[in-house]
């Protein structure tokens, strides 16, 4: 992507990014080398080892020593607290700041002492990082309780957040703004519940009509497959909201939908990028590109431990409402769908099976009872693999090239789906043949290219 001096960026740092003073240095120096990463949304401490706590979680039991009130648990609180501390303290000695948070943590000790809420507890962690990122470049410092708006039920304001937040960034150049948290009607501190300092960015980037939201993490953006099954996989370089959302609904790890959203209704790019080798372009996440994949998947996931009940019975296309009724039975136990193929005479549902078993007679009578099938029968212990790819609508022979790829694999196929979008492809296999049939397809379409 072209730079321009009137471009806006918005940057956000994960917790492994802003782990120690090491890895605040090398978020400073990403941010100091492009003039047009001007707003910056922090996370709290992450894991400076594997064996290491993260900040956020060492509030949280801070917080629950502060609530049991007995005397020898106020010991175990202040130790906590001190470690806490010493955590922010060490970050700004490498940092070399004359900076103290003294103030800042007689706060915490009061308001965790008048027990003011595990939200307010959590936030603290952004909140003090967000503190040492702004002296630490030399930005305007704006507390996300003022700006990150909720109503008095403790859902997300929008439309409120993006009026405030809009005119407040309008008065300043640059600024951070801690992730995670706003604040309610009354004051009361609020957190996101899941990706929150994700969310707290592209609602930054929204704000400011950002041209690109830069999602700085450990990871140069993401991969073809799971790492776990395939040896140093591909990283994708350019994928759609469509594609990324297919592949997140099978199981990716990508990021979660709500921090999306805003930066998807402005049209804003995300470009997942990776603070330990900054020189990587990671990935681009568009709504919509003219650019030409690498390969024509651009990603494969998936997911085990599905049962798929077959219903079969003559005639089954003729009958109206047959698949509504069947699927009536399923909702009425409380078990949600995963997949439906179906042909003239059978359909098949797959489910969690966890979610099922329990379920199985209940669901098995209730069929027999609303449609009186030929035949009824269940299999379990089978996996769903997604292959996603904007390729694949202009590429003839995608799925034989699936086919024949899991043949070669001796993967037995149990079922295959594709979507009308062209975009993807579902396929069934047992749980024992998961990881051979991902390392087939990824083998035929990534490392040879046939």
């Amino acid at each position: 992507m072209k730079e321009y001096k009137n471009m806006i960026k918005v940057v956000k740092f994960g917790g492994s990014s802003l782990a120690d003073g090491r890895q605040f240095q090398k978020a400073g120096r990403i941010i100091r080398k492009d003039e047009t990463r001007r707003y910056v949304v922090p996370s709290a401490p992450g894991k400076r080892t594997p064996e290491d706590t993260k900040v956020t979680d060492m509030l949280y039991t801070c917080y629950g020593q502060a609530l049991l009130e007995e005397e020898d648990t106020q010991e175990s609180f202040e130790l906590l607290l001190g470690q806490i501390r010493k955590r922010y303290d060490s970050i700004i000695q490498e940092l070399g700041l004359a900076l103290s948070l003294e103030e800042e943590f007689h706060s915490i000790r009061e308001n965790f002492t008048k027990k003011v809420g595990r939200d307010y507890a959590a936030s603290r962690g952004e909140y003090l990082n967000g503190r040492i990122m702004a002296e630490y470049l030399g930005y305007e410092f704006i507390d996300a309780a003022e700006v990150i708006l909720f109503d008095d039920k403790g859902n997300f304001d929008g439309e409120k957040t993006q009026k405030v937040l809009s005119a407040r960034l309008a008065q300043a150049e640059r600024a951070v703004i801690p992730g995670f948290y706003g604040s309610m009607p009354d004051g009361k501190i609020k957190t996101f519940s899941r990706g929150g300092s994700d969310i707290t960015g592209s609602i930054v980037a929204q704000a400011v009509h950002a041209d690109l939201y830069e999602n700085w993490t450990d990871v140069s953006g993401f991969l073809v497959a799971d790492p776990r099954i395939i040896e140093r996989p591909k990283e994708i370089d350019v994928i759609t909201y469509r594609e990324l959302r297919e592949l997140s609904y099978m199981g990716a790890t990508v990021l979660h939908e709500d921090a999306i959203f805003p930066v998807r209704k402005e049209g804003i790019p995300i470009n997942i990028r990776n603070t330990n080798a900054p020189e990587d372009k990671g990935t681009l996440i568009v709504e919509a590109t003219c650019q030409k994949p690498r390969f024509i998947i651009t990603g494969i996931a998936g997911k085990k431990d599905f049962a798929a009940v077959t219903v079969e019975k003559a005639m089954m296309n003729t009958e109206v409402g047959f698949c509504r009724k069947v699927l009536q039975v399923f909702e009425e136990n409380g078990i949600s769908i995963e997949h439906m193929p179906s042909g003239i005479d059978t359909m098949s549902v797959f489910v969690h099976q966890d979610e099922f078993k329990e379920m199985e007679q209940k669901v098995i009578a209730g069929i027999h009872r609303e449609v009186e099938p030929d035949l009824l029968e269940l299999e379990s212990d089978l996996a769903l693999i997604a292959v996603v790819g904007r390729g694949m609508r202009t590429t003839r022979g995608t799925s034989g090239r699936i086919f024949s790829a899991l043949a070669h694999a001796n993967v037995n196929v149990k079922m295959i789906d594709q979507g009308s979008s062209g975009l993807n492809v579902i396929i069934g296999v047992r749980n024992d043949d998961f990881e051979a049939a991902i390392k087939a397809i990824y083998d035929i379409f990534v490392t040879t290219q046939l």
